[in-house]
């Protein structure tokens, strides 16, 4: 049969999918390939770190020393970047940080070199390196969004102020308090002082991917104003999620003003709802957030330890905290405990909060 030169049908659906796979598989092999690489560099800084070490406090090499090893590998490796004087004494540095090679962990390898230059830089004490090490992992945070989540002084407010949960949140959702914070920094808004519920709505609406990620990695939107029916009366609860991880529909209500026990019936009442008619029967029991411009934490106690509801109260921030003040909490959190007992307790709460073992 002689060929007419066209090439056959293909149904464009079909063909998509079809490629769609192949290409899905070239993302992939890239993302181990650029893994692996990033693997192998944070070994190598770490060898290089320890051998200065030792060099440093066996023959005494200085300053100038390490400067004439930059130079003596820009001229036998041309071309080759990220050996200057300053980042090898970084190098040293991180291995001064982790010194010991059984705890050389998969979280240290799964952070690119700019993410650790930030953590020896900014976070100064072991147990808050490890806290940000477990969360970047955990969530995979940017090199952008770690230095946001240092400034905004999370380890502190972490440390500090746990999330206030119901009695009922805790016993259906053990994992809960890994997945909620105290408060959430929202200084990505851009909202007028002062604001009103539909203010904040819209600007979490307009800024939904950077809230995504104040939340965690795990939520997903589902949608504004949900409409809720019952009875014959129409609600629409302010925004909801679904977290993959605890496997269950999340209801977030907006407060402008500061929480008020009364806000906790309305709340209960959208979980009762969610429940009944939207949960599909393999998902867990809803969990509803309350985010409130403000929260008396004596408050906030009271009214969480009566409801049958597994709900936790939270407010929302629009400006950096004042790290002064909170380094000044945690020195007080420090000389409150035991000298001896203070750093095996603050890792079970490290550990707790980011439900990884941390190196």
């Amino acid at each position: 049969m002689r060929s007419t030169g066209k090439k056959p049908y293909a149904n464009p659906l079909t063909t998509d999918a079809a490629f769609g796979e192949v290409v899905g598989l070239i993302r992939a092999a890239r993302q181990r390939a650029v893994q692996a690489v990033n693997t192998e560099l944070i070994d190598l800084y770490w060898r290089i770190g320890k051998y200065l070490h030792e060099r440093i406090r066996a023959d005494g090499w200085a300053k100038g020393t390490v400067e004439q090893l930059a130079d003596h590998i820009a001229r036998t490796e041309p071309g080759l970047r990220g050996f200057s004087a300053q980042n090898l004494w970084r190098m040293r540095q991180f291995f001064e940080a982790y010194p010991n090679p059984e705890k050389l962990s998969t979280l240290l390898r799964e952070l690119p070199w700019s993410a650790h230059l930030h953590l020896l830089s900014r976070a100064k004490r072991p147990e808050e390196r490890e806290f940000y090490l477990g969360m970047a992992a955990q969530q995979r945070w940017s090199v952008r969004e770690l230095a946001r989540q240092i400034d905004s002084g999370l380890f502190e407010r972490a440390l500090l102020d746990p999330p206030k949960v119901s009695t009922a949140l805790r016993a259906m959702h053990p994992q809960a308090e890994q997945q909620f914070k105290d408060a959430y920094l929202l200084d990505f808004l851009s909202l007028p002082d002062p604001h009103s519920e539909a203010d904040l709505h819209r600007s979490l609406l307009m800024n939904l991917g950077r809230f995504l990620t104040e939340l965690g990695r795990d939520f997903c939107y589902i949608g504004s104003e949900y409409p809720i029916q019952v009875g014959g009366q129409d609600f629409a609860l302010d925004l909801l999620f679904f977290h993959r991880g605890l496997n269950c529909l999340v209801a977030v209500e907006l407060k402008v003003t500061a929480f008020a026990p009364e806000h906790l019936g309305k709340l209960n009442f959208y979980l009762e709802a969610l429940d009944r008619d939207v949960r599909k029967p393999h998902e867990n029991p809803a969990i509803g957030l309350l985010l409130c411009a403000s929260k008396d934490s004596k408050v906030v106690e009271y009214a969480l330890n009566r409801t049958l509801s597994p709900a936790l109260i939270a407010e929302y921030q629009t400006h950096l905290p004042d790290k002064k003040l909170l380094a000044a909490k945690l020195h007080e959190f420090y000389a409150l405990q035991d000298a001896t007992a203070a750093l095996p307790s603050t890792k079970r709460k490290l550990r707790k909060m980011t439900g990884k073992k941390t190196p």
